[in-house]
């Protein structure tokens, strides 16, 4: 399959045409938006989402992974192998969490260019084709040259931030929550919340954290949303207590 993990929106017409190069160059490919939001233009917080959401996809599968604040500059065009999973999109960091957890992985450089590249859209016309021919044909087909990806060591293991707010206005963090202490809380948004197994366990209206169905640290407001009631953007700090 192919998974679009974007911040390209679901209005407007971007998703939409990046699926149609697919579905005419990958007819038969099912095609999962997992991502259509991300945090726009920041590549720093959807890092630690792919790395988090990308390990609930079993191999094989192909990812279109663009949140590309550079497109058209000098910023490479790369494909990720990691774990039998495959990454397309750009060198600028958003790979950095999925190559640095990966047991086994290889990268290229995508040299290959359509006869048409228009200067903003790389996803739909240089990285949906790249896809499309790995779902379809495997790595051997696309033109790649092996390469080293630039890396981001600046970039923590886990991130003590907010990186998304969903739907519901819950706030998910960087953090991996199997790897914070044992009766630990975090603070942000000038509260204290404690840790819970789920929303129910906690009164109506109560701010608690929570590992969620992907092992990220969660906050959430039982029947509320966190991000009004605690005031969070992705960005914002978190601390461990």
């Amino acid at each position: 399959m192919i998974a679009l993990f974007t911040d390209f929106g679901l209005a407007g017409p971007y998703t939409g045409q990046v699926k149609a190069v697919l579905a005419r160059q990958a007819p038969g490919v099912p095609v999962i938006d997992l991502f259509a939001d991300l945090p726009a233009g920041r590549p720093k917080p959807a890092a630690y989402l792919l790395a988090a959401y990308s390990r609930w996809f079993t191999p094989p599968v192909v990812f279109v992974a663009v949140v590309d604040p550079g497109v058209g500059s000098a910023r490479r065009a790369v494909v990720v192998e990691a774990e039998g999973r495959f990454f397309v999109g750009p060198e600028n960091g958003l790979f950095e969490l999925v190559l640095r957890r990966a047991a086994t992985a290889r990268a290229w450089e995508i040299a290959w260019r359509p006869q048409a590249l228009s200067a903003s859209f790389h996803g739909r016309d240089l990285f949906a084709p790249v896809a499309a021919r790995l779902a379809t044909a495997g790595a051997d087909a696309a033109t790649l040259q092996t390469t080293e990806i630039a890396r981001v060591a600046a970039w923590p293991d886990d991130l003590p931030e907010i990186v998304y707010i969903d739907h519901y206005g819950n706030a998910m963090t960087g953090l991996r929550a199997a790897l914070l202490p044992t009766g630990a809380a975090l603070a942000t948004g000038g509260r204290r919340l404690p840790r819970a197994g789920t929303f129910s366990e906690v009164p109506p209206g109560t701010a608690f954290w929570y590992e969620n169905s992907n092992g990220l640290a969660e906050i959430a407001v039982n029947r509320g949303r966190a991000e009004a009631v605690l005031g969070l953007r992705v960005g914002s700090p978190v601390a461990i207590v």
